[in-house]
């Protein structure tokens, strides 16, 4: 029990202290998580016996990748970020209608393509902070804050 509440209190102090380019790295960090997580129950199902149970968890994780998602494109700042913003909000878009599509037909194609493609934009995102003094400005066209 202690570990759990140090191990939370961590997290959240590790959450408030973050610059915007180390929370939309983190969000990343977490979309791509739960896709790899919906990948491999997924390939378990196909593997075996189809368990409602795994089927359930793989929608679940598909879920919080498209709220994560949605999340990334809530916090785009189209007056500062200009034609960047308008691209990754088309881009989030197409993300989500991708897992849609690849929850309603298990389609392991799909998931793991918004994968592949939400993994490069981690990437760029890390190249980004780290060429703004570790995060500390603001990152182009975003705004976590709202």
């Amino acid at each position: 029990m202690a570990y759990t509440n140090a191990l939370s209190a961590y997290k959240e102090t590790r959450i408030r202290t973050a610059s915007q380019g180390q929370l939309i790295i983190m969000l990343y960090d977490e979309a791509v998580k739960q896709l790899d997580k919906s990948l491999e129950l997924l390939h378990l199902n196909m593997a075996g016996k189809k368990d409602p149970a795994r089927i359930e968890n793989i929608g679940k994780a598909i879920v919080k990748a498209q709220a994560i998602i949605t999340e990334l494109m809530v916090s785009l700042d189209f007056d500062q970020g200009g034609e960047i913003a308008k691209n990754l909000f088309a881009l989030y878009t197409w993300f989500n209608k991708e897992l849609l599509e690849a929850h309603m037909n298990t389609d392991s194609v799909r998931i793991a393509s918004v994968r592949d493609m939400m993994n490069d934009l981690r990437g760029a995102w890390v190249n980004v902070s780290a060429k703004t003094s570790a995060g500390d400005r603001p990152a182009a066209g975003l705004n976590i804050a709202g």
